[in-house]
């Protein structure tokens, strides 16, 4: 679907603050070894993304917004990290998917975007560390385990109530960035005098 300009600014504004929000509060999380940090970011990324779908109702917008602030995240201190680029790119991806899939934003398709595309955090080392580290599948899931294990406090015998508990913590966490995305954008666009252009 084509874009206008005032959509494309829209959107640049919305990518921008989500890459920043990736070079800044990447850092700082990462200095001060906060636990689920790569959730946490995931969230406030996402909802800087959905709020933008809001604004820009149409196909590609979620997946434009994502793509600028993956390019910004060159920028981050330390050079280019691969992956929290592809992590960047890949829930914006699965957002557009969604979103274009059902339609106009709303409440209940803001919150399954959010969910599933939150959730690729835990599902993102089984895919990239193989292809980018030459990690095994067992090696990431042993790690997975372990961290889950520590933030838990679970013996790492207790697999599947790890992999429970840290899925739904994803998934409800998704779920919160639907919901911000939701009330902040509707705020905004009342605030802003403005409607969701169709």
């Amino acid at each position: 679907m084509k874009f206008s300009t005032k959509n494309l600014v829209t959107l640049a504004v919305f990518g921008t603050l989500w890459g920043i929000s990736e070079i800044t509060l990447g850092t700082l999380f990462k200095t001060l070894n906060i636990p689920l940090s790569g959730v946490l970011l995931s969230v406030i990324g996402l909802s800087i993304a959905l709020i933008g779908r809001i604004f820009v109702p149409k196909k590609g917008s979620t997946l434009f917004i994502g793509v600028i602030a993956m390019l910004l995240k060159l920028f981050s201190l330390g050079g280019v990290v691969l992956g929290p680029m592809i992590g960047i790119l890949g829930e914006a991806v699965i957002a557009e998917v969604i979103l274009s899939l059902t339609g106009k934003p709303r409440l209940g398709t803001l919150t399954l975007a959010g969910s599933l595309s939150v959730l690729w955090v835990l599902a993102q080392p089984f895919v990239t560390n193989p292809i980018l580290y030459g990690r095994t599948v067992f090696v990431v899931w042993e790690k997975v385990i372990n961290n889950g294990s520590q933030l838990l406090g679970l013996r790492t015998n207790a697999v599947f109530w790890i992999l429970g508990i840290m899925t739904c913590i994803h998934l409800i966490s998704g779920v919160v960035a639907g919901i911000i995305s939701w009330t902040l954008g509707r705020r905004l666009q009342q605030r802003v005098g403005l409607s969701s252009e169709e």
